[in-house]
């Protein structure tokens, strides 16, 4: 999730504004309902005046009809169908008040006659009717005008907002198309894919940025070229005379500058052979010579390679641990632990075991004067005397770097301990 946080952030901003709309749409769609019904409820007004004239007057059920008619009204006379529409209809409004009216009776006298009355709005199959209620009688009165309430005005809006904002999150997730592509080519660009093509079309920001990165792996390209060829032709340089030099000493009278002067060039070889070595490792880009191996496996080949007895060494390794790693290199940087912890420690024994899952290389001595980040550097040493350039830890961490692991030491009670982290 984390790597398509800001697409996640644009569907949620996507989701909160949908939500917001349609609450929005949903209070005004109520609200103007709500209207709609108190609008159209005010006929009921001239229908109950209607009503009330009938009644008062007693007037025919013919004039009732005329006068119904004059409005739009017409009376629903079929009990089948009056049932129909008390029992099924919805219920839209309903109000109930009292209808006052001035009569003179029998002996002249001015009375107030006061009759109350009921009104109910009810909605059945797209019709409008008015249901009145009086204490003797009933009249279900149809509106031939009036229509139930259609949301399609307030719907067509909510679509279109809408829309807008599902195209306007389409164009967003097209314009980070090329973002997607690029953090997918800086990947390969940091596996080792070094011809990749950051190069791209077009004038926003995510182009501007792609061809800025296409330049910017050009010259690294260059600058990881010209390091390699300078160093390949130093090295081969190098050789040259050191292999004149060997021979030559050979030719000496004395053997005490012989072997001094064969000293000197075979520390010029191997120095030349750990710059290699560091090439190699600080130029591998990929992984395509990683294979998974026993770890007991890789230590037997650095203890073979480190010439040393057998019995300056324990191993507490299991059997079944294995290792993806690069075989050489892995081994190279294993031999040098084991070269270093003979080398400095006070017994000439080192111990090889695994804790937590962490190879350790324990060997019995004082504790280092500096920390450790001083001796990973390159031609660092606490005693001058030693046979070393330096460059063993070194050598080991940009080994393990490249392994994606560090290296770390701990002091424990009189053991000095590396671990590959």
């Amino acid at each position: 999730m984390k790597k398509h946080a800001v697409l996640f952030t644009v569907l949620f901003a996507l989701v909160v504004t949908l939500i917001s709309v349609s609450a929005v749409f949903l209070e005004f769609y109520k609200l103007n309902k709500k209207q709609y019904i108190n609008n159209i409820f005010t006929k009921y007004t001239v229908i109950t005046q209607i009503y009330k004239n009938h009644q008062q007057n007693e007037n025919s059920d013919i004039m009732f009809e005329a006068n119904l008619a004059v409005y739009k009204f017409k009376i629903s006379k079929d009990i089948d169908e009056q049932k129909k529409i008390l029992e099924n209809g919805k219920i839209l409004k309903q109000e109930g008040f009292k209808n006052m009216s001035l009569v003179v009776d029998k002996q002249d006298l001015l009375t107030l006659k006061v009759k109350s009355l009921r009104t109910t709005m009810i909605e059945y199959r797209e019709r409008i009717y008015f249901y009145i209620q009086s204490p003797k009688s009933f009249a279900l009165i149809e509106d031939e005008e009036l229509r139930p309430y259609k949301p399609w005005n307030i719907l067509y809006a909510y679509a279109s907002i809408v829309l807008v904002l599902i195209v306007s999150y389409l164009l967003i997730l097209q314009r980070l198309r090329p973002l997607t592509r690029l953090r997918r080519n800086i990947a390969k660009f940091g596996d080792g894919v070094m011809n990749i093509s950051f190069a791209t079309d077009g004038t926003d920001e995510i182009a501007l940025i792609a061809n800025e990165m296409e330049n910017t792996r050009v010259k690294i390209n260059t600058i990881l070229e010209s390091r390699t060829l300078f160093l390949r032709n130093v090295m081969h340089e190098l050789k040259t005379p050191i292999a004149k030099g060997t021979i030559a000493t050979q030719m000496l009278d004395s053997q005490k500058q012989i072997k001094r002067f064969s000293s000197i060039f075979g520390r010029l070889e191997s120095l030349v052979g750990e710059f290699a070595l560091i090439e190699e490792v600080t130029s591998i880009h990929d992984k395509k010579n990683f294979k998974e191996y026993r770890l007991v496996d890789i230590i037997d080949g650095a203890i073979d390679m480190a010439m040393i007895n057998a019995s300056s060494i324990t191993v507490n390794i299991l059997n079944s641990k294995k290792m993806y790693v690069n075989y050489r290199l892995y081994i190279t940087a294993v031999k040098n632990m084991i070269d270093n912890g003979i080398k400095y420690s006070t017994d000439g024994h080192i111990k090889i075991v695994m804790i937590n899952d962490e190879l350790c290389f324990e060997s019995k001595g004082e504790c280092l004067r500096h920390p450790l980040k001083y001796y990973i550097e390159p031609f660092t040493k606490d005693n001058p005397s030693k046979n070393s350039f330096g460059l063993g830890l070194y050598l080991v961490d940009s080994i393990l770097k490249a392994h994606s692991e560090v290296l770390a030491h701990e002091y424990d009670n009189g053991t000095n301990r590396f671990i590959f982290v």
